[in-house]
């Protein structure tokens, strides 16, 4: 009897359990009937309750009966709340374009409406972010946000500079602040001083590349100080926000996503050099005494034979004629099937263009996730393989990212992020000028060299057979190493191992009340090595980089930087019509840079053994390097919002930094900013929402490490003695950190269903107390002192606008264009009443070619100095009585900038059914460039303006021929060069003279061109 009780109360229970639920199907569209794959559908009381669409855009949720309102969002779309009635059918179609009620992140990951923010901000959606495979989370954005400029590089593994709103710091860093799901993200390349200025060096990439584009949810820019200013003293320059993918709550089963794509990459043939193919090697009849002056001689078995003129890296040499028969370099190649042989005069017949190589890229991701009732997950793997255009070269990045969430309790949540990345380079590009194959290829050749043939000599001997060997009898190399021999010899290897991660809990204290505290931290370890093989061309290498022909050098670097964060939040409704969220919070930031430098000592002793106990001398001390830097920071926010159209920001952040002076290490930043959404107080059909937005703002850039203090470098034992000597720089106990102070206007409307819709955006802003060195007297020890003084203004516009032409239930067309212009000026810089110093231009860099980038009072940052041509009233070239250009004598004239006139994108976007197709243009209008490949490379006859004919129809290269009336014979070469030359009376007439051009630095290139761009 009991046991029948029992089961009819089980049963009775389990009836009541059926009654008390229902199943609620249906389908989610979008404004044109297209389903919505992934939209999320959710119980309103009880958003544990929830699944997504699947790929018909179709959903099942089992509901409770009292259940009466089912929530529906999806990204870019405009959330829904609906009524459910008595039916359990329920079909949903949201509204597409950007929304004032869509969520977006912002500073130190806190979610808030789009409408409420008084700032601008511009989102990238994941799909967007990664809809071109590519392995550098900054070249992604190219093209895509207004008022961001990239420079990207399409190197392997090259590094790209991303500034947001301009340059702001004279002599500190002007990069974004990359941070992902909260943790701050290290975005330094490494690349020493050398490698930055032109110099020899290898470009080891941005260590943000580090983040996996196929794991980004989406990405917020952060643009102006009201925006960034809770970040304080690392707020400068913008941020960048990423919010990575995650396991989606009432998702049912597992998902699994898995992508692959293989991408072909070839040399920009527009970009490389249009090369003449008239004259083989040689610098010119100046440089030989020979019959044929631009060939050398030898006696070969007792006969006299022409014969290249191997060190002379040029090609303003003999006219091709393949009836001339010349011994070349592989005439003196014993294992070449040409030893002793002339060959042809003829130009190679496969030039530089032929090494490189196609670049193929090959990317699989693989991730699951699902949830429970109380988690989330979620985990991937993505293998990413390159081999570059260079031979020899390859970079592979293993990247493994885990999210998970759990409800401790239904009013406590833990959450944490584990990213663990391995990357390995190999025969990474040589930039600068030494030791670099492309400054041959594109400054220094002989067009007669095959390159085929140089390979055949490389692939047999496995030994450095150059083109430019000292002489017949000698080998090696004088200039240049067979670009082969360089690329499988002489390479580098790098390898480093990243985790970055946190581990977060939310509280809901009560209902309102919100606590959260989360640990994050940064850290990788790397080691790169670059080798140069017995029997190289001398280069720079190693420590003091000496020039060696042949060594070893090793770099160990680590990096750490740990943040704790707390986070109390408050939100309430205080009336019907005004409502509040506070916030107070803490940061502790601790951050250490570690490295150490060592290399082999005048050679090697053993031929490609790379070790530092192979070198030839004793070791020189290593460099090492200990960097540490903590900041606390206390920050707080209040915002109002009265009757959803009115909003009301401030913000406060005291950051005490351990750079600056132990006295006066506190500094506050604050904003304010507000919104009006006016949309809400008009009644038109036509517009969707709309809103003013204004704010004011102060962030900074603190001093870097151990700029307050004097440092002291260790030496070589004298005498068994140690030996310490100061640093160049005195340092300056009194810095304070750099200072932006912002405002910026804003308009956003969309129109028409969303069919339009626009973003607006004026600011200016001026960064002061720039901390820049500034020359003293010698007499003090030091060559110059940190000081804090300067002032550099940003003003501009950023336009945003977007656009749906054609929507219909099977193809949508969408158009994203966004155009900015900044305008940068120098407003100030160093100026001392007291002791009479004024400076009024600050060399940044000082490059080859005669050319510096400078920091000049009234011009933009970045401009560009040296030598200019000479013009007369009219702005005409002047021509000297020898047929050249005129020069300015010094070469402090500014001749170009490194700003851009203005940047653009236009992003297209057609959609049919489930295909989708689109192309993206990045256009940059605008900005100087010059060209030390054009200095040289017109320089040494390597380019086609360099040969053909003249206005006379003769060979440019003809020797010039100048009757005794002093006009020119019909027969003459050399060329009239457009400008005017100055007559006797001090006046100036079109210029008639004719110049030689049959040598190297001739009328093109260094020596008569002071400014090729």
């Amino acid at each position: 009897m009991k046991k029948l009780l029992l089961l009819l109360f089980t049963i009775i229970m389990a009836t009541s359990g059926m009654i008390a639920q229902r199943m609620v199907s249906g389908t989610v569209t979008d404004d044109s009937g297209s389903p919505l794959i992934g939209a999320s559908v959710v119980v309103k009381d009880n958003p544990n309750v929830g699944t997504i669409t699947d790929l018909d855009g179709k959903f099942q949720l089992k509901v409770d009966a009292n259940a009466k309102t089912l929530v529906v969002s999806y990204i870019g779309y405009t959330t829904q709340e609906v009524e459910l009635g008595a039916s359990n059918e329920v079909n949903v179609t949201l509204t597409s374009g950007v929304q004032l009620e869509d969520v977006v992140v912002t500073a130190l990951g806190v979610s808030r409406e789009k409408k409420s923010l008084g700032y601008a901000t511009q989102e990238v959606k994941g799909d967007q972010v990664n809809k071109v495979p590519n392995d550098n989370i900054v070249n992604t954005l190219a093209g895509k946000v207004a008022g961001v400029q990239i420079k990207n590089n399409t190197n392997m593994g090259g590094s790209s500079n991303i500034v947001i709103r301009g340059f702001k710091s004279l002599t500190g860093d002007n990069q974004a602040l990359f941070v992902v799901d909260g943790v701050p993200v290290d975005n330094r390349t490494g690349n020493d001083s050398g490698q930055r200025t032109g110099r020899s060096g290898y470009d080891y990439g941005n260590a943000a590349s580090d983040i996996n584009p196929d794991d980004i949810e989406s990405v917020n820019v952060l643009k102006g100080a009201a925006a960034t200013a809770l970040y304080g003293s690392r707020a400068a320059n913008g941020v960048i926000m990423i919010t990575t993918k995650k396991g989606n709550k009432g998702q049912k089963g597992i998902g699994l996503d898995y992508n692959a794509s293989y991408t072909i990459g070839t040399i920009d043939k527009s970009t490389f050099p249009d090369y003449q193919k008239e004259y083989g090697a040689g610098y010119g009849p100046y440089y030989s005494n020979s019959e044929i002056p631009q060939l050398a001689q030898a006696v070969i078995d007792g006969e006299t034979v022409w014969v290249t003129p191997f060190t002379e890296d040029a090609s303003f040499g003999a006219k091709f004629d393949p009836n001339l028969m010349v011994y070349q370099w592989d005439a003196f190649d014993p294992s070449s099937p040409d030893f002793g042989k002339a060959r042809p005069w003829v130009a190679g017949a496969n030039g530089p263009i032929t090494f490189f190589n196609n670049a193929n890229t090959l990317k699989n991701s693989f991730s699951f996730n699902g949830s429970t009732d109380k988690s989330t997950y979620r985990l991937s793997y993505t293998r990413f393989d390159q081999t570059g255009i260079m031979p020899n070269s390859s970079l592979a990045k293993n990247n493994v990212n885990l999210t998970a969430s759990y409800d401790v309790t239904s009013k406590f949540t833990v959450s944490a992020m584990a990213n663990y990345i391995n990357t390995a380079g190999k025969g990474r590009n040589h930039t600068g000028y030494s030791d670099n194959i492309l400054s041959s290829f594109r400054q220094w050749f002989q067009m007669n060299v095959d390159l085929q043939r140089q390979k055949d000599a490389y692939e047999r001997t496995h030994e450095n057979v150059t083109w430019n060997r000292l002489d017949i009898g000698d080998p090696d190399p004088i200039y240049w190493d067979n670009p082969y021999w360089q690329r499988y010899e002489n390479y580098q290897t790098d390898g480093r191992n990243r985790i970055l991660g946190f581990v977060k809990g939310d509280w809901n204290i009560m209902e309102g009340l919100d606590f959260m505290a989360r640990y994050a931290v940064d850290t990788y370890t790397e080691l790169r090595e670059e080798r140069k093989a017995i029997g190289s061309v001398s280069g720079e290498l190693g420590i003091g980089r000496p020039d060696v022909r042949s060594g070893y050098a090793r770099f160990n670097r680590s990096f750490v930087e740990s943040n704790f964060d707390l986070m109390l939040s408050y939100k309430k409704d205080l009336t019907d019509d005004l409502n509040l969220y506070a916030m107070l919070g803490s940061n502790v930031r601790r951050t250490a840079f570690q490295s150490i430098y060592a290399s082999t000592n005048g050679g090697l002793i053993i031929n490609r053994l790379y070790a530092l106990s192979n070198s030839k001398s004793t070791l020189l001390p290593p460099y090492e390097n200990v960097t540490k830097v903590g900041v606390n920071g206390i920050f707080g926010q209040v915002s109002l919002g009265y009757k959803n159209f009115l909003y009301l920001d401030g913000t406060i952040r005291r950051d005490e930094s351990s750079t600056l002076p132990a006295d006066a290490r506190a500094y506050y930043y604050p904003s304010v900013s507000t919104s009006l959404v006016f949309s809400e107080l008009m009644d038109a059909d036509w517009l969707d929402n709309g809103k003013l937005r204004l704010n004011y703002a102060e962030v900074g850039a603190s001093a870097p490490p151990y700029a307050t203090k004097d440092t002291y470098g260790s030496n070589p034992l004298y005498d068994g003695n140690p030996l310490y000597t100061v640093s160049y720089t005195k340092q300056n106990p009194n810095l304070k950190p750099e200072r932006t102070k912002s405002y910026e206007f804003g308009l956003e409307m969309n129109m028409f269903k969303n069919k339009l819709g626009f973003d607006l955006s004026l600011y200016k802003m001026n960064t002061v107390d720039q901390i820049m060195p500034v020359d003293v007297s010698y007499a003090t020890g030091y060559g110059t002192k940190y000081f804090n003084a300067g002032e550099i203004e940003n003003k501009g516009l950023e336009v945003v606008l977007r656009l749906m032409p054609v929507a219909t239930p099977s193809f949508k067309w969408n158009i994203d264009f966004n155009w900015a212009k900044n305008l940068n000026t120098v407003v100030a810089l160093y100026d001392d009443p007291e002791t009479g110093i004024k400076i009024e231009n600050l060399q940044l860099a000082r490059l080859q070619g005669g050319v510096s980038i400078n920091a000049r009072i009234g011009e933009p940052y970045g401009t560009i100095q040296g030598r200019d041509f000479v013009y007369d009233d009219n702005g005409n070239k002047v021509v000297l009585p020898s047929g050249y250009y005129a020069r300015t004598s010094t070469s402090d004239q500014v001749i170009g900038n490194i700003n851009p006139d203005w940047n653009a994108g236009i992003n297209n976007t057609f959609t049919f059914n489930n295909f989708s197709f689109g192309f993206l243009i990045d256009w940059q209008q605008g900005g100087s460039v010059f060209s030390l490949d054009q200095w040289y490379g017109q320089g040494t006859g390597l380019y086609a303006e360099t040969a053909g004919t003249n206005d006379l129809g003769n060979p440019l290269r003809d020797p010039v021929i100048k009757n005794d009336d002093g006009t020119y014979d019909p027969a003459s070469g050399g060329v009239v060069q457009e400008g005017v030359m100055e007559t006797e009376d001090g006046s100036y007439v079109t210029n008639t003279i004719r110049a030689r051009v049959d040598y190297y630095g001739g009328a093109y290139g260094w020596a008569r061109n002071p400014n090729a761009r």
